[in-house]
């Protein structure tokens, strides 16, 4: 295999639901519920993808998941599965510790709490205790943008709970601050998206195939390829929408795989230019 480009799987490392109008911002809910069927609370479901990259000598990751620390209360709030980004790996016979690099697009709890683990502890208990959770990727680097760090561990958001010190404080020690667009490894390549976060990073990849991309909440679902379609949970709505027009033409002349990583149906498309300048979606087998 040649190292500069890479092997890549995706892993589904769980599920959760979410309100369905912070999912679809100004989208009435007249339209986003035609598309994807709200249940008794107006949560709408929804994956957490990661990507696992192999290149012979090296293992990556991209996003980690919701990972296992939660209460029976949280559980239930978030209809958060049991189903971890370990249960995943392991399931493709992959030893968590073989991995060299993760790679975050941001750190909101959907996508970094899978970076650490009380190992099924109960965590009120091990809250009230004082206990520290451990780092799940023992032997990784944790990549990730300086500034969405810095904002994290100032819990920089208008959602109080999520940035998690227990997600971040036990891996502080092997996090590599990015600033920019910037090579990872030979054939990785991270990239600001600015918008759901000031920090929000893509991650391009090398394939056999041509690009492989991991946009982040850019486009969490494939009802997410329309400009207009930001998050109520995005930081810059407005600035969301500039980064998607331009990330769009972009995905479309390069015909790049894109990894979708909230989606539970499909999650990996690619996008095209339609009629009177619109992107439409295609699915990839």
């Amino acid at each position: 295999m040649n190292e500069q480009t890479w092997k890549w799987r995706v892993l589904r490392a769980g599920g959760l639901r979410l309100d369905g109008g912070g999912m679809f911002g100004i989208i009435p809910k007249a339209m986003w519920s035609g598309w994807t069927t709200p249940d008794e609370e107006n949560r709408i479901g929804l994956s957490t993808n990661c990507l696992l990259l192999e290149n012979g000598t090296r293992r990556v990751l991209v996003e980690t998941g919701c990972g296992d620390k939660w209460t029976e209360r949280e559980r239930a709030n978030y209809g958060l599965e049991s189903r971890t980004v370990m249960d995943a790996l392991l399931e493709q016979d992959v030893d968590p510790d073989s991995i060299d690099t993760v790679i975050t697009t941001h750190l909101h709890f959907d996508h970094a709490g899978g970076l650490t683990t009380w190992d099924g502890a109960d965590p009120a208990e091990m809250s009230a205790a004082g206990t520290s959770p451990r780092p799940v990727f023992r032997n990784a680097e944790v990549v990730v943008q300086r500034r969405e760090w810095e904002d994290a561990l100032a819990n920089r958001s208008t959602m109080t709970r999520t940035y998690l010190r227990t997600h971040l404080d036990p891996i502080a020690d092997r996090v590599r601050l990015i600033e920019g667009d910037e090579e990872v490894l030979p054939g990785i390549r991270v990239e600001p998206l600015i918008g759901h976060t000031w920090g929000m990073q893509g991650v391009f990849i090398d394939t056999d195939d041509g690009g492989l991309v991991f946009p982040g909440d850019l486009i969490p679902t494939v009802h997410h390829v329309h400009p207009s379609a930001s998050l109520a949970y995005d930081m810059l709505p407005y600035e969301s929408m500039r980064t998607k027009l331009g990330f769009l033409p972009r995905a479309a002349e390069h015909r790049w795989t894109v990894v979708l990583d909230h989606e539970p149906d499909r999650p990996v498309i690619r996008i095209a230019e339609g009629e009177r300048g619109r992107y439409v979606i295609e699915s990839v087998s």
